[in-house]
């Protein structure tokens, strides 16, 4: 045995006996997918050992407070997002207990002793969604910390001697920051709760429920799913909803006429698909949520490799039930297509889960089992524009040694795809981000543009345009462009505020900008990069001391960010639109290295 100083950490799920009780295996397979989608890969970042798992709990031991309390903070805002439209009585919530102190650790890993007691009794007086953390372990992070923090007082324990403090952390519940809004101003306003039905047939491609009874081929479906709504993305005459927002109902019993009314859709699209050996069985139905009648439903009972060919069946099925007048542009986009091994696809839709996390390892992953798909079918392009992106993402991120060899990489791969498989819009999709990051921007927004016309409701598409649009000198063409992405994504991701904010920045409308980048702490309290323009906003209003504020938040979240770095990365057309950013900085007073160079 060996005894340590340690930053230990338990979790637990909030009811989960009552969860469970509902549908033990729908929420067994809820946690081992956000387990492997975000829990472990986040642990995993902030060098987390998962010492061991009890049912719905966690006990894992970090090398540093800080660790323990960001992995704490990023798994808890992002369940925030993730149970977005989410009826509280089936929401996976949970509760944390940090403490810093002595354990003993056995032969086999295993810890014990006070420093493990005390945590899993702090989890326990946690609130759905928050943190308790010890005095000891607060006064680690305390000036770390951009969330809410209650001072509880002295709290008695079970089983522990004395009454300890303990700090209450709120994640996500916080409206709006303090320092985003002016006295008396109001919060920022939630997402409406109902949008408005277009003109045109409206549709939203919910997440098929997997029913191989194996939650471990839930990317399966998912990729089923997923592959529909590209599909029908690629009709003029429709409006699809983008997959990150059907998919916020997943695993969730809204009614069909609810979540239609929240996304702004007449149609939805529900199915499941049941895959064992060799064959597969798809099952889908097409409601009408204006009366909860069915338009029409099918099932398909073959053999795996005839996938693709269901999935072309069910688009027409579609196209046929909504009585679409395609155009013959919108016919050769479906019938373009290319035959893929399935082997290899399996392993491209595994990819694209992983990087659906958006993390360092999340992305490493997707690019081994893209490289993965590649060595079974080389000619597969997918494949190859999603190796582009993970380098690329690399290249932004500073993920790499060689950034500007994964840019390279990038943009090399990305050319390679658009080469083998023009007719799709996600080799464009990809060239056009590698070429936006090499300072290209004419040609990236050529390659979205061309993108568009293959993928006319691809929202990914047009948020990428958008940006494009912002380092191009046109933030007003970008505010229209993302109008069009939000109606398509509703529930669309945050960094869309950021983009929201940079563009009304470069239109000088500060007070809009400060009000988008508030949306977007509400629901990321972790981004340098909001933080640091928030800091130039406040700088060219004259509000020095909310600068300060802000900047120190983006170095306590980041001490390495670089001005210059980002002077170099940043593709903007003008230098000006970059130096204005700098200015406002320098009107507060904040002189740090970086500065003094500019």
């Amino acid at each position: 045995m060996t005894r340590k100083l340690a930053a230990i950490l338990v979790a637990d799920v909030v009811g989960y006996s009552r969860l469970a009780g509902a549908d033990e295996d729908r929420i067994l397979a809820r946690l081992r997918t956000l387990r492997s989608d975000l829990v472990d890969p986040t642990i995993a970042v902030h060098n987390g050992r998962i010492v061991k798992r009890t049912g719905d709990g966690s006990l894992i031991e970090f090398r540093s407070v800080v660790d323990a309390v960001r992995c704490a903070i990023e798994v808890q805002t992002a369940m925030v997002e993730r149970n977005i439209g989410v009826p509280p009585e089936h929401r996976i919530e949970f509760r944390v207990g940090i403490h810093l102190g002595d354990v003993v650790e056995e032969n086999d890993g295993d810890l014990m002793g006070d420093g493990v007691n005390i945590a899993a009794r702090l989890e326990g007086v946690a609130q759905p969604g928050a943190i308790c953390l010890s005095e000891d372990a607060y006064r680690q992070v305390r000036t770390r910390l951009e969330c809410a923090v209650t001072d509880l007082g002295k709290v008695p324990l079970k089983n522990i001697a004395e009454p300890m403090r303990v700090y209450l952390l709120q994640v996500g519940t916080v409206s709006q920051p303090a320092s985003a809004r002016q006295p008396g101003e109001q919060p920022a306003p939630k997402r409406p709760s109902a949008i408005a039905v277009p003109d045109k047939p409206s549709i939203a491609v919910l997440a098929f429920n997997n029913m191989s009874g194996d939650a471990e081929q839930e990317y399966f479906s998912d990729g089923i799913s997923e592959d529909i709504i590209t599909d029908l993305s690629k009709l003029s005459e429709l409006h699809v909803i983008a997959r990150n927002s059907s998919f916020v109902y997943k695993n969730v019993t809204t009614s069909v006429p609810e979540m239609a009314k929240a996304l702004g859709v007449r149609y939805v699209l529900e199915g499941s698909v049941r895959k064992a050996g060799n064959r597969v069985r798809v099952t889908a139905q097409l409601i009408d949520a204006s009366n909860g009648g069915h338009i029409w439903a099918s099932r398909y009972d073959r053999d795996l490799t005839d996938i693709f060919a269901v999935q072309d069946e069910l688009t027409q099925e579609i196209v046929t039930a909504l009585k679409l007048n395609l155009t013959h542009g919108d016919q050769d986009r479906l019938a373009q297509g290319r035959a893929v091994d399935v082997g290899a696809y399996e392993l491209l839709l595994r990819g694209r889960e992983q990087a659906s996390a958006h993390n360092r390892i999340g992305n490493r992953a997707a690019r081994s089992l893209a490289a993965d798909a590649l060595a079974v079918d080389p000619d597969y392009a997918a494949a190859r524009a999603l190796i582009s992106f993970t380098h690329v993402l690399d290249y932004v991120n500073a993920w790499s040694d060689d950034p500007e060899g994964s840019l390279r990489t990038g943009l090399d791969l990305a050319q390679q795809a658009v080469d083998m498989a023009e007719e799709q819009p996600n080799s464009h999709f990809a060239l056009g981000m590698a070429c936006m990051w090499n300072h290209d921007l004419d040609r990236a927004r050529a390659e979205v543009l061309r993108g568009l016309a293959l993928s006319p409701n691809s929202a990914e598409l047009l948020t990428l345009m958008a940006h494009i649009q912002i380092f191009s000198g046109d933030p007003a063409g970008a505010l229209e462009t993302l109008d069009a992405s939000m109606r398509l994504d509703p529930h669309h991701p945050e960094l869309l505020f950021q983009f929201l904010a940079d563009a009304r920045f470069s239109l000088g409308e500060y007070e809009q900008a400060i009000a988008a980048i508030a949306q977007r702490l509400q629901q990321n309290a972790q981004s340098e990069t909001a933080y640091a323009l928030l800091a130039s906003c406040y700088g060219h209003l004259g509000r020095a001391e909310d600068a300060r504020q802000a900047w120190e938040k983006a170095l306590q979240i980041n001490p390495d960010f670089s001005i210059e770095r980002r002077r170099r990365v940043l593709p903007f057309r003008d230098p000006e639109d970059f130096n204005r950013r700098v200015e406002g900085l320098r009107k507060a007073g904040l002189l740090v290295p970086d500065l003094r160079q500019c």
